[in-house]
């Protein structure tokens, strides 16, 4: 599975596709790899983030919580 692990495109160039030509140049590098899902993540609240991803053809898949814990 090939996985986005982040993207950010700077809101000035944000109406230009660029997020969308990134997010292909990753798919196709995935199905070169033998990939057949993409896979990508957002933070709950970044509401934009869901519509970019939704609009690309991503759909939710679940919902987890992270963890931490301070070592000093």
């Amino acid at each position: 599975m090939g996985y986005i692990e982040g993207i950010f495109v700077h809101p000035e160039y944000r109406q230009d596709a660029v997020g969308r030509a990134l997010v292909a140049a990753a798919e196709v590098w995935a199905i070169e790899q033998g990939c057949t899902e993409m896979a990508s993540d957002r933070q709950l609240g970044n509401q934009s983030s869901g519509s970019f991803h939704e609009a690309l053809g991503f759909e939710e898949a679940e919902r987890l919580v992270c963890y931490r814990k301070s070592l000093s």
